[in-house]
């Protein structure tokens, strides 16, 4: 079966964009796999000779290849959004890049390394897109009563985001520290953000290419907190003056409408995979997957809670947070205590929960396949055996492991089975002789949940903790790639024999600064490895124009909005070490 070969910049004949146009996957773990491959080469047209009855054509010696270069356009390397005004609502232009930060913890950096250094394999990491249906009767908008940071004046806008973050990697012509083509993306988890199926449909097309219409209910109007006539939130459209309002936010007559009006996806040009977040797998990214049907019923339905009081939006922030209701039994008696205050809106089926077999299902439907593989790491064993974790061939040298962290108990934190544990125990063994990356949703300290699974009651679940000690255990492991904080953070985790690997968690595309990261493996050839690190935004213009309510002008938008929303965190961008970086690693 074949297999992506590593891409040096020494080799001749490596055609870039034969390359960008085929990574391959092979399921490992699954039982099915799935590979594209570039093309050998091309047809070269028969030179004609003195006995073709014609005078013999000049032929010259074909210049070399021209060797790969760093490609910096489009990153954060070049240029960051930044503020260009500094007081009220701030407006966004061109800021200077973020430098590159050699790390060299775990191992000493070498001179000259880059002149001896053969790239392994490079790839792209999206997270945390959180593609919102903004009109779902379940969101908790009205927890803003109590936590201003509980709704997001830009959520409208989260597919605008979304297809521009897909045109920026499109956008690309190679990695940004070695210029090596790049392999894939990975998007490691919560695609979705109330685990509707509406929102699954906008996730897959945003990947795999599609027209896509943001909205749920009524198809010709948005019905929802943004036209609700609540000061609690920002009504873009009407004179009203909200909260947001009184805080510099913008007065944009059509906003709404431009909002849910139909885009276009060019999907990814390059292959994609998938791994599961709590927003994916859990109703509102908290409540138990096997949990009260009228919650299910109610996400369907016709009726929708806007606005509670400060102390009930505490009560319920309160036991969400510290996991007092993770099967949603108190949320269910929530909402029919305030059904009277639940306005009408459009009942709508799509908006119904999807289950983990929807998900699987949804990857596998050859409608979605985009540049493939089918099932995005996901395959029909998977289905069969209700996993949602796998194994795929990143490189001849790489293997690419994406887990499940989350937990069908309910909660927002994550743990993984014992079932799961001694799988990736032996994947790694049986590839000991590969490089091995791997992929979760959550971050290993943010695996504290070990309600157990309500579909397998004895089986015991595992922390970040023993989860870190497993990986450390195996000297081909690499990274460990998550992200569900929000946050850039990378962290050098160590095993008790001294063996380490690099824990890179990158920012989410749905709070400022909106950003996905680039990831290269290189060999010093020096008894080191080196992995940069790369953070790249969207493709949208940092500078915004509030006349301008086309899909780009949106996603320009939706980054501005992003950036002044109240109570927004300004260091979710993490420091320095934490962006664009050089990890060093002894080799194993």
């Amino acid at each position: 079966m074949s297999r992506i070969h590593t891409v040096t910049g020494s080799v001749p004949g490596v055609h870039r964009r034969s390359v960008l146009a085929a990574a391959g996957a092979v399921s490992l773990s699954a039982g099915v796999g799935y590979a594209l491959r570039p093309t050998d080469g091309t047809p070269v047209p028969r030179q004609r000779t003195a006995g073709d009855g014609e005078a013999p054509a000049a032929s010259s010696r074909k210049a070399p290849p021209a060797p790969l270069a760093p490609y910096t356009k489009g990153t954060t390397l070049a240029t960051v959004a930044a503020p260009r005004t500094s007081t009220g609502y701030r407006r966004l232009g061109d800021g200077p890049g973020w430098k590159r930060v050699v790390r060299g913890e775990p191992a000493a950096p070498a001179s000259r390394r880059a002149d001896r250094r053969t790239v392994l394999a490079a790839f792209v990491q999206f997270t945390d897109l959180h593609l919102a249906d903004v009109q779902h009767p379940l969101r908790l908008e009205y927890l803003r009563a109590h936590d201003v940071r509980a709704w997001r004046p830009h959520e409208a806008l989260t597919v605008h985001g979304a297809i521009s973050l897909v045109e920026r990697i499109n956008a690309l012509r190679g990695a940004p520290a070695t210029g090596a083509p790049l392999h894939f993306v990975m998007t490691t988890g919560d695609n979705t953000d109330n685990n509707a199926r509406s929102e699954l449909e906008w996730f897959m097309k945003v990947m795999s290419g599609g027209r896509i219409t943001p909205n749920s209910g009524d198809p010709r109007h948005y019905e929802g907190v943004q036209n609700s006539g609540l000061k609690l939130y920002w009504q873009a459209d009407a004179s009203l003056r909200d909260a947001d309002k009184q805080l510099g936010f913008p007065h944009l007559h059509g906003f709404l409408a431009a909002a849910i009006r139909e885009v276009r996806s060019p999907g990814l040009n390059l292959p994609w995979y998938s791994t599961v977040g709590n927003h994916d797998a859990l109703p509102l990214g908290c409540y138990g997957s096997h949990g009260d049907p009228y919650l299910a019923e109610a996400a369907i339905g016709g009726r929708k809670l806007m606005s509670v009081s400060a102390t009930e939006a505490k009560k319920l922030q309160d036991a969400i947070k510290n996991a007092k209701d993770p099967e949603g039994v108190r949320f269910h008696d929530f909402l029919k205590a305030h059904a009277r205050a639940a306005r009408p809106v459009t009942p709508d089926e799509k908006r119904a929960p999807y289950t983990p077999a929807d998900y699987l299902k949804a990857h596998l439907d050859p409608a979605h396949a985009g540049l493939g593989p089918v099932g995005h790491g996901y395959s029909s064993a998977n289905l069969d055996a209700g996993t949602q974790y796998y194994s795929f061939r990143i490189a001849d040298d790489v293997i690419g492991i994406s887990l499940d962290t989350t937990d069908p108990g309910g909660h927002y934190a994550g743990s993984i089975g014992t079932a799961q544990l001694k799988w990736l125990d032996r994947t790694l063994r049986d590839n000991r002789d590969s490089y091995a990356v791997v992929f979760s949703h959550h971050t290993s300290e943010t695996m504290t949940n070990t309600r157990p699974d309500p579909a397998r009651p004895g089986e015991r679940r595992h922390h970040g903790a023993e989860v870190i000690a497993l990986l450390g255990s195996h000297p081909n492991v690499l990274a460990w790639v998550n992200g569900h904080i929000h946050r850039n953070v990378i962290t050098p985790r160590s095993a008790p024999d001294g063996r380490s690997f690099w824990e890179i968690s990158t920012a989410s595309h749905v709070d400022h600064p909106h950003l996905a990261r680039i990831i290269e493996i290189a060999d010093n050839k020096d008894g080191t490895l080196s992995l940069f690190t790369t953070l790249v935004e969207s493709a949208a213009p940092h500078r915004t124009d509030f006349a301008d309510l086309t899909q780009t002008g949106l996603a320009a938008l939706y980054r501005e909005l992003a950036f002044n929303a109240p109570g927004a965190n300004r260091a979710l961008a993490g420091d320095p070490e934490d962006r664009n970086t050089e990890l060093l690693l002894k080799k194993g």
